[in-house]
């Protein structure tokens, strides 16, 4: 793998983290949807093509395609839909089997998704941290993000990249 190729997945894996702290604190659903989509399209057109003027096109397009793709899901999230999937992040993350999902569903809204935890590890100051993929689906459209939480000392876990 390249550097730039590595760096363009940590970028992502940052934004995507980034725009679910948004959505789960409730800093702004549309900002969520948009940024997240945003990352997500970048990503995947860099995965299209990475390669000179035709991934520079690659990535912008899907750049541009991913955030008004996740503008619309984030307007369309409540404050129940951004509780209840807080709250399955945090349950995913403290207790939850690795590779299994913890599911929410807000009946009112009919939109639901998951967060998958991986292993947890301890870093080198001692801090333990899990990586996870969640799945929003708002409206049939689905969002996909990548990231890591640690478990800061009053018990809460906060997404760090």
């Amino acid at each position: 793998m390249t550097s730039l190729t590595l760096t363009r997945k940590l970028l992502f894996a940052g934004c995507a983290a980034f725009a679910v702290t948004g959505c789960t604190q409730g800093n702004g659903q549309e900002t969520f949807g948009t940024l997240l989509g945003a990352a997500l399209g970048g990503w995947l057109g860099s995965e299209i093509d990475d390669d000179g003027v035709g991934g520079a096109v690659a990535i912008a397009t899907g750049t541009f395609v991913g955030g008004a793709i996740g503008g619309s899901i984030g307007r369309n999230m409540d404050d129940v839909d951004r509780i209840k999937a807080a709250q399955a992040q945090q349950l995913a993350l403290e207790v939850g089997l690795s590779g299994q999902a913890q599911q929410w569903y807000n009946p009112d809204t009919g939109n639901y998704g998951s967060i998958v935890p991986q292993p947890a590890y301890q870093t080198t100051a001692g801090q333990f941290c899990r990586e996870y993929q969640q799945r929003i689906f708002v409206g049939g459209q689905q969002v996909e993000g990548y990231g890591t939480a640690c478990r800061q000392p009053d018990g809460a876990w906060k997404i760090i990249s």
